[in-house]
């Protein structure tokens, strides 16, 4: 996409372009909706163009990234009561390891499919959250015992591993 819109990768390196396609993706977001936010300037006017074209070239191709099947998985949740119901149904316990590394759209969809019975358990450190690089927010964990009141949080605070305490 880069090279079809002769954009130069010195001033708009692949990772950089990629990041924050990947972040506002995170955020739910889709090319219009950064713009609105970001503003219109030279810069997010090549990301918002590099954005909306990329997102076409995987639906010409039927394809998806692993930020879309986040979103869209979180949309078709969200928008589909019916199906949300099924999941919730279907998934009566919730455990989710690594809690520390989930990003905000996972942390709605186990939002979402734990409202019902409410059978979650969650295993995390937030001493190592390791991805936030790849949009891991820390606060889904240290937010926890607000966002589920009834929580039953169990420390682990033996090391098994080698000496000391955690």
């Amino acid at each position: 996409i880069l090279k079809d819109f002769n954009i130069d990768t010195k001033e708009y390196p692949i990772p950089y372009i990629m990041a924050i396609v990947s972040n506002t993706k995170e955020n739910d977001l889709g090319p219009e909706e950064f713009v609105e936010i970001e503003g219109m300037t030279p810069k997010t006017k090549v990301i918002y163009n590099v954005y909306k074209e990329y997102q076409a070239r995987l639906k010409k191709n039927n394809a998806m990234d692993f930020d879309d099947l986040l979103r869209y998985a979180l949309h078709v949740l969200r928008d589909n009561e019916d199906i949300l119901r099924e999941y919730q149904r279907v998934f009566s316990y919730i455990m989710v390891d690594e809690y520390q590394d989930t990003n905000h759209i996972q942390y709605q969809i186990i939002k979402l499919l734990a409202d019902v019975h409410k059978n979650l358990c969650v295993v995390g450190d937030d001493d190592q959250c390791i991805y936030e690089w790849r949009g891991a927010d820390i606060r889904n964990i240290l937010d926890f015992e607000k966002d589920f009141p009834q929580a039953k949080v169990i420390k682990l605070e033996q090391n098994y591993r080698s000496c000391g305490n955690i």
